[in-house]
């Protein structure tokens, strides 16, 4: 038997999927089969989650009926609203928040659900209430109330009337709904195992996403936008970009938004972020064009700086470059960059824990022992 320690399970094959695909030497990503770069930016969210659980894309019937079924679960129970509220009184930041109130997401279940289709149930349940309760929970910093989510607007279209209580530009919407794509599902990440590994178990679904929240709360794995954003500002206002980066790197800080673990070019999802801001801010309903321009020269400029001072790695513009500058776009506040992340996540999360249930074998990786051994036990007056 291999006794070979894989630290973080580098390069080690868990399992296997259909929901997404990595290359990263060539700079490719597809989800349930389709090239990111020509489903990201056409697709709906609710279509592109169907096509997670059911390894199609639905019918014009069929989708209709999703999105009913869906809108039916977004609004979240007093006792939720509750725990949303105590979070944001408290201070504790979004991603708790999100953690907390989506444990408590169960609660929305309701009698009639039949045993059989509880997975899917909980699956959809999960999707439909974490931008509510995302929602909530900065309504409640603001001192105010979230307005109540509408049937007549998307998946997509709702988080951000919720956010901000204002219907949203079509130019917002489909800014959102590229970005709620592009990073749907990613392989086995860190939270994406957490969740399978919970499911493993047979335990319910919205016990595996409120795992899998906790997993993406970690600043190593889904907490890098909102610095991007820092920096984007701060060269924004400066007369001279490749002086501010270069100060930076001379300070010994990284260059945040570029280098990814997976990826030795760019992130292909950076490639579809950066079209679909683009977009985005020079849409007659869109936002400042100077800012989009200001980030497209952050870019060029970082790229070559890292090119010239490490020559010896890869790194390229990452997700996280123009999740900055896309979410920014579309009215996302930058507190709430990691929660939207999860927003968008958990169908990954959730299409992945119906993957698992249906051909299961519990997570039980070994380890190798390093510790003390041939101990005696001494008496506790004797120590």
């Amino acid at each position: 038997m291999d006794e070979s320690v894989r630290k973080g399970l580098d390069g080690v094959v868990a399992d296997e999927t259909r929901l997404s695909q990595i290359d990263g030497e060539a700079g490719e990503l597809t989800i349930g089969g389709y090239p990111l770069g020509e489903l990201a930016g056409n697709a709906t969210f609710e279509e592109t989650l169907f096509l997670l659980y059911e390894d199609r894309l639905p019918t014009a019937e069929e989708l209709e009926a999703f999105d009913e079924r869906l809108s039916a679960y977004r609004t979240i129970t007093p006792a939720t609203q509750s725990v949303v509220e105590a979070a944001a009184t408290r201070g504790q930041s979004a991603m708790d928040a999100a953690r907390m109130g989506i444990a408590s997401a169960s609660l929305a279940r309701t009698d009639d659900d039949r045993a059989e289709e509880a997975t899917e149930r909980d699956a959809l349940l999960s999707v439909a209430q974490l931008p509510t309760i995302v929602a909530a929970y900065w309504r409640a910093t603001q001192g105010e109330s979230a307005p109540e989510p509408r049937a007549d607007l998307s998946h997509a279209g709702n988080y951000l009337y919720m956010l901000t209580g204002e219907e949203p530009t079509e130019s917002e919407v489909r800014g959102l709904e590229t970005y709620v794509n592009a990073v749907v599902d990613h392989g086995f990440n860190a939270s994406t195992f957490t969740a399978r590994a919970i499911a493993s178990t047979e335990s319910d679904v919205v016990s595996a996403v409120t795992g899998a929240v906790g997993a993406l709360k970690g600043p190593l794995h889904g907490g890098a936008p909102g610095p991007v954003l820092d920096m984007l500002d701060e060269t924004h206002r400066a007369d001279d970009v490749r002086s501010v980066l270069e100060g930076k790197l001379d300070a010994g800080e990284r260059l945040m938004g570029f280098g990814h673990r997976v990826y030795n070019v760019r992130d292909p999802r950076a490639s579809v972020l950066s079209e679909a801001a683009e977009s985005l801010y020079r849409a007659e309903d869109g936002g400042d064009e100077d800012f989009y321009e200001s980030a497209r020269e952050t870019e060029v400029v970082a790229r070559d700086l890292l090119s010239e001072r490490r020559p010896d790695l890869d790194l390229e513009t990452n997700v996280e470059f123009y999740t900055a500058v896309l979410l920014r776009g579309v009215g996302v506040p930058r507190d709430l960059f990691s929660a939207t992340f999860a927003v968008a996540r958990v169908g990954g999360w959730t299409a992945h824990v119906i993957e698992q249930r249906a051909d299961n074998r519990i997570v039980r990786p070994r380890s190798r022992y390093v510790g003390a051994s041939n101990r005696t036990w001494t008496p506790i007056d004797e120590r």
